[in-house]
């Protein structure tokens, strides 16, 4: 048995040790923290000032949009002081801390994406009875219902690595601290890592998956089911914006956790984790702005209006 240590600071060795890449890397990551902001802060806006937009799939669209930025905020931050800092270091609370936000921020994605997929599903396969079955007081039961799943999975993953024994090595070749690398340092036995692991991510991530699915599925079968060419691509042009973004996360994260451990890249595991915490946040408002008309419409109403009164 190796002696058990107890830790009170992590190194987090980042992306590069070399000064002038660590300075690229700031100047390009501080450009994709800045334009994930605005672009999420747009979107948030534009939803609260057009009435128009006062519906369930434009209020889930503003609580994504809201966790995004969540999410990009509890990594990107961090990524740049440590571009920056001699010393890369992290305190087990402040590690742990981190990990519980960026979890929490991940599962309240994914259920958000899975009310998401339930608006779609009411929208598309029982037209008739949408208004009554997204009433508002559903529609926040189901957006507060996102947040508490994400706390849930923040909760569980922080319990889990507080169990964790580590036997001297402090050192995470990662830039943040996520559970898949503080788990590599850990030398607890190799199938409790797996167990660990896997556990929440399958009782969160999968059963959000699972939820999109059979929205999908019912909805793939009331579309082929109708009769207007027109109506088809009406209905799937509704879904595109939605699976685009379902496809971006949840691909990610699933070469992310399921990874096996005889093809174990370090630089893979930061690429995903680059692609899933900081581009993703990004991706999802400008998916979402291209592909909406209605969108924008309403970004190109409020462009305008600040035109005029600029000119004026």
């Amino acid at each position: 048995m190796e002696n058990q240590t107890t830790l009170t600071e992590f190194v987090l060795l980042g992306l590069s040790s070399d000064p002038l890449v660590q300075i690229f890397l700031f100047l390009v990551f501080f450009v994709i923290y800045l334009f994930t902001l605005l672009a999420n802060g747009f979107i948030v806006l534009t939803i609260r000032a057009d009435f128009h937009l006062h519906t369930p799939m434009y209020f889930f669209l503003l609580q994504l949009s809201l966790v995004d930025t969540c999410y990009s905020s509890v990594t990107v931050p961090t990524l740049l002081l440590n571009l920056l800092s001699e010393h890369k270091t992290i305190s087990v609370c402040g590690c742990i801390a981190q990990m519980f936000c960026i979890h929490l921020s991940a599962g309240a994605e994914v259920f958000t994406l899975s009310a998401m997929a339930y608006d779609r599903y009411a929208a598309i396969c029982d037209p008739l009875r949408y208004a009554e079955t997204m009433k508002k007081g559903i529609c926040v039961l189901l957006g507060a219902g996102a947040w508490s799943m994400g706390f849930f999975n923040g909760l569980i993953n922080t319990v889990f690595a507080l169990q964790l024994h580590f036997c001297g090595n402090n050192q995470i070749h990662h830039f943040t601290c996520e559970f898949p690398p503080l788990l590599q340092l850990s030398c607890t036995s190799p199938l409790r890592k797996q167990l660990v692991l896997l556990i929440p991510a399958l009782a969160f991530g999968l059963s959000s998956f699972l939820l999109i699915l059979i929205s999908y599925v019912h909805i793939i079968s009331t579309i082929l089911q109708m009769r207007s060419v027109e109506g088809r691509r009406k209905a799937f042009s509704t879904c595109s914006s939605h699976l685009t973004v379902v496809g971006l996360f949840y691909v990610t994260g699933f070469i992310q956790y399921t990874k096996p451990s005889s093809v174990s890249s370090v630089v893979l595991e930061e690429m995903v984790s680059i692609h899933y915490s900081i581009l993703t946040p990004l991706l999802n408002p400008v998916i979402y702005s291209l592909q909406n008309k209605e969108i924008k419409t309403a970004l190109r109403k409020i462009l305008g209006k600040l035109r005029f009164r600029s000119g004026v």
